[in-house]
This record gives structure tokens, C-alpha cells and sequence, in this order.
């Protein structure tokens, strides 16, 4: 066991064991396994009984143990994960203030607070340097090579490669006992039936599709894999689908809302096609408002929850995804033309949108004892970006790199996590953290148990977070991007590997030591050196071998 190194406040887990508490942890047991209607008469009785006799009170307690599940035995958290869309690790103030100590052009005043508030990850990684991929990672815990689509899933018509009955986020909380809900950009495929011969449609996304039914998806969606409640823009706010639905079923934006090809001439900003293009989309499409519309989506959902059942929320913000198009305002406060580019008003409106969904949870209570993790599906934007590095503003922060790039830009990503009743407030940690770490941490919070053959990349987070010692990962099979790059990480050493879609090669193309050479400088990478020739073999055959067994990455017991 090694003890990872640590800036800042020493983690503690703030206990608090007395006999109102042990009440209080009876009371929820009897209610979510019995549905007692008599268990607040019990809570009564049972202070009393503590009063008089502590010994026997807990004594009962203890042989009540045997029949509770590890969900029932304390109060659940409620659980929130942001997951936020192409944003690097410059792109948030709190590491270029605390990190670089540089001043930074844009700040995330909001996101800051949940770092100050709880524990911020600096080796924290994305399991690709791309969203789609990504996302399945995130939702299922496991390593990209795993999927039928190890590249990613990228069409809105393409087959979702997640089966229903697949521990993900979703599944694994609604069976702890959670309501739950994902709000945002989906991006993982889906079902939608020909008009005409009422088959599942395989095609592109792009252009007139006037034989396809858009109004529901039939499966593949989030309420396909365990989310009580969804609102989800199939592409994000990039298109070519412009559509947004709840709950699986086309929920239009506006009564006046139809169905339309979004081109040049139907659009109301040209700008709303000027990344992918143009498709089916709803004629009150705005992609100003977008953010808007998605926010209040996840406050309605926080707000509409019944107190006694605990939370999890899945929030995937498209922001700061191109087309970079801000609103005005966003509750009160100026949006587009606050920062030197739009890019970085993008930015600033995500810090809003994590502002809103705080404030929901304080204002119905849960704050205190909620769960948040805030990261992104991968490295931040370095290009078609105006205004925002002449400004001086780095996404990627000190590192190579970015969105799409093999290098750390690429795929080192914020990752923040807040929960102000459990961890200590301030602290930094240097251990290495993967977002595929998500699923088992949050159902460790949650006391829901996991099938560790199901969830063999996903590492329970717990352990590092509240202790002073954690086991150090041994590696990490990273990817790259469009360009089919797959990394290997042995410590601080990482070899960089040129592959293709078939998987077919794995030439080694860079081998760098970031304990020297963090930021990656060509001039420094040693694939040549003959003092590396072996290190090189031996990380090569490794990963190889990782990857073709089958084999767990993360020990069975998380």
C-alpha cells in the first residue's frame, strides 16, 4: 500500500457516532424495507430508550444489522455527476490559480466552489481524447476495447453497444434504491423506426430524412439502461439532429414546434450547422438557449423528488462544444461578449449551469450530504477557437495537446469531487484517476453492490478520497483519438501506440517519463534511446497481453 502524495488539507472522514444518529439510521432502515407508517413513533421511542439504557438501544441495533443491505444501513447520498463536454484542465480557474498560479482570463467561480469545498484530482484522465467513447466508458465503467465499437459510437441511428441489462450508472443506482435521471447530450446511438417498412433505421444523420420517425426512440436511450427519468439531445448541440426528447419521446421546444430539415435557409443562425452540419432538428431550435433549457430540465428534476427517496442525476452539459454560440444572459448575468472569445462565454455559461444545479440542491436540502463529481469527456478545445489563445487562455493548461491528441492535453481532464458532510475541504491529490472510476465509487457511496466481473476497469474512489493510503494503480490503457492512437501507462512512463479501426498494429510511435517530462517535448521522447529498447518491449508485450486476456485493470475488489 502506498500513500499517495498530497497538497493541502489532510482527508479525513468527519464521523459523527452517537446514539441520535444511530436512531436516525434505524428509522430510514425501517421505513425503506418495511414502509413502517408507525416508524417516526419508533424514532420517538427509540431516543428514549437510548436515554435510559444506551446498552440495550445499541445492542438492538447491532442485531439488526444481519438484515439490512449495505444501502440501508446508513442514509444514501444523493448523487450528482457532471460531466462536462470538451473542457481541459486550463479551462477551469481553480487550476490555474491554485495549479499554475497564473491569473486566469476566464473564471469558473461556481466549479472552483466545489473544488474548494471538496478534493480535486490532478491525474485524472478521460478514457479517450474524444466524447463519443468516452461516454460509454462513463456510463458503464469499462475500458473502450471492451465495446463493439471500441472507436465509439457516433450517429444518432447507430446501434447503441450498451445492453439494457449492463451494470451502468443508471442501472446500478435504480436498484440501490435511487430515482434517477439523465439530462443532456446522449451521443451513444439509438432506435429510431422507418416510417415505411417499420424497421430500426441505419443511416447517416445528415440531410433530409423524410422516412424516419423521429418523434420516439424505440430503445437504445437512457430509459433503456436504467434512468427513471431522461431529457437528452441525441448529438448534443453540435447536430446533425437538432431534436431534444423526454423520456425517449420528441419533446418540442416550443407549442408552435414541427419537425424541419435545419439547413442555411431554416435555421435561425447559420452558425447552429457550422460543425456538423445540417439534419432534422425542431423549428424552434436555438442553440443560445440550449444550456438554458438543459439546467432547468435538472432542476426540475432535483426539485420534483420526493425527500425521503435519495437522488442520482447524470448531468451531460454540451458546453463548450462547438458552435460556440452563448446566450445573452444567463439568470441575470451577462454571457456573450463577458470573455475575449465565444468559445470562453461557452465556458462561463457551464460554470452557470453547475451554479444552478447547486442551488437546487441547497434550496431543497440535500447539499450537505450530497455526492457530487464534476469532470469532462475529454481534453479541452486548441483550435477553431478565435479570441481565446490570443487572449492567453491555455485548455489544455501546461500540457501537449488537446481534444483529439494522444498527448496529456488530450485526455487529462478536471475532476472534482464534493461531498461537504463527508471529505475535507481543499485538498488536492496526485493519484491516478480514470472517469471509468465513477461507476464503482458512486455505488460504494450508495452501498449498492456491483458484479466485479461486470465492472472490471472501474475503480471505487472512496478509499482515496477519506483516507491518508490508497493502493497505487499499476497502469492504465488509455486512447487517443481520430487518429486511432492507444496509450499504455506503467506509473509515469507511457507509450504511445499507432494503431488503426481494425485494431490490427500496435507500433510504438513515443515513450515519454512525465515524472521529467510532463509536458511531453519530442525532444525528449526516448522510442530511440537504446537505454529503453526493453522498456519499450516489455510495456508493448504488457499491454498486449492486458488487452487480448480479457483481465481485470482494477483489483476485483475495486
Amino acid at each position: 500500500m502506498k500513500s499517495p502524495k498530497r497538497a493541502g488539507v489532510h482527508v479525513t472522514v468527519q464521523q459523527t457516532f452517537n446514539l441520535d444518529n444511530l436512531s436516525n439510521i434505524l428509522k430510514s432502515f425501517l421505513f425503506h424495507r418495511f414502509f413502517n407508517p408507525f416508524w417516526r413513533l419508533f424514532g420517538v421511542f427509540a431516543k428514549r430508550l437510548s436515554a435510559r439504557s444506551p446498552l440495550v438501544w445499541l445492542s438492538f441495533l447491532l442485531f439488526s444489522l444481519p438484515f439490512q443491505s449495505a444501502g440501508t444501513l446508513a442514509k444514501q447520498p444523493d448523487v450528482v455527476v457532471i460531466l462536462a463536454d470538451d473542457i481541459g484542465l486550463g479551462d477551469i480557474s481553480y487550476y490555474t490559480e491554485n495549479l499554475l498560479a497564473k491569473k486566469p482570463v476566464v473564471r469558473t467561480a461556481n466549479i472552483d466552489a466545489l473544488a474548494q469545498q471538496g478534493v480535486w484530482v490532478n491525474d485524472a484522465h478521460s478514457a479517450t481524447a474524444l466524447c463519443a467513447p468516452t461516454r460509454f466508458s462513463v456510463m458503464t465503467g469499462k475500458n473502450n476495447y471492451r465495446s463493439e465499437s471500441p472507436w465509439g459510437v457516433w450517429g444518432s441511428f447507430q446501434q447503441n453497444v450498451i445492453a439494457p441489462n449492463t451494470p451502468t450508472l443508471g442501472n446500478v443506482m435504480r436498484q440501490a434504491g435511487y430515482k434517477t435521471g439523465f439530462v443532456g447530450k446522449w451521443h451513444l446511438g439509438g432506435d429510431f423506426l422507418r416510417k415505411s417498412a417499420k424497421d430500426v433505421f441505419r443511416g447517416s444523420d445528415e440531410g433530409f430524412l423524410a422516412d424516419v420517425d423521429l418523434s420516439v426512440m424505440v430503445a437504445g436511450g437512457p430509459n433503456d439502461l436504467g434512468f427513471d427519468y431522461s431529457y437528452m439531445l441525441p448529438d448534443g448541440i453540435q447536430g446533425p439532429l437538432y431534436l431534444a426528447y423526454e423520456n425517449q419521446r420528441w419533446a418540442p421546444l416550443s407549442r408552435a414546434s414541427s419537425i424541419i430539415h435545419v439547413n442555411e435557409s431554416t435555421a435561425s443562425d447559420v452558425k447552429t450547422i457550422s460543425d456538423k452540419g445540417d439534419g432534422m432538428g425542431d423549428s424552434a431550435w436555438q442553440t443560445s438557449k440550449i444550456g438554458d433549457v438543459l439546467s432547468s430540465q435538472a432542476v426540475e428534476f432535483i426539485q420534483g423528488q420526493a425527500k425521503d427517496q435519495p437522488i442520482f442525476l447524470y448531468y451531460a452539459s454540451p458546453m463548450a462544444h462547438l458552435p460556440h454560440m452563448p446566450p445573452a444572459y444567463f439568470d441575470g448575468e451577462k454571457v456573450a461578449g463577458s470573455t475575449p472569445s465565444a468559445h470562453l462565454d461557452m465556458i462561463h455559461e457551464l460554470d452557470l449551469q453547475v451554479k444552478r444545479i447547486v442551488a437546487a440542491l441547497k434550496s431543497t436540502g440535500r447539499y450537505n450530504d450530497t455526492l457530487i463529481i464534476f469532470t469532462s469527456d475529454n481534453g479541452g478545445l486548441a483550435y477553431r477557437i478565435p479570441g481565446t489563445l490570443e487572449a492567453g487562455h491555455r485548455s489544455s493548461g501546461q500540457y501537449r495537446g488537446s481534444k483529439n491528441s494522444a498527448y496529456e492535453g488530450g485526455h487529462r481532464v478536471p475532476f472534482i469531487v464534493s461531498w461537504p458532510s463527508k471529505l475535507s475541504k481543499g485538498v488536492q491529490l496526485t493519484s491516478a484517476v480514470l472517469v471509468q472510476d465513477i461507476l464503482a465509487t458512486i455505488a460504494a457511496a450508495a452501498g449498492a453492490p456491483i458484479d466485479s466481473k461486470a465492472t472490471t476497469d472501474s475503480k471505487n474512489l472512496l478509499p482515496l478520497l477519506t483516507s491518508a493510503s490508497e493502493e497505487e494503480r499499476d497502469f492504465m490503457m488509455l486512447q487517443g483519438g481520430s487518429n486511432n492512437e492507444l496509450i499504455y501507462r506503467q506509473g509515469d512512463w507511457k507509450l504511445i501506440m499507432q494503431s488503426d479501426r481494425k485494431i490490427s498494429k500496435f507500433e510504438p510511435i513515443a515513450l515519454f517519463d512525465l515524472s521529467h517530462n510532463p509536458q511531453e517535448h519530442e525532444s525528449k521522447n526516448l522510442l530511440k534511446s537504446p537505454k529503453h529498447q526493453n522498456r519499450i518491449k516489455q510495456m508493448l508485450k504488457s499491454y498486449k497481453h492486458i488487452r487480448q486476456s480479457g483481465m481485470a485493470t482494477v483489483s476485483t475488489g475495486h
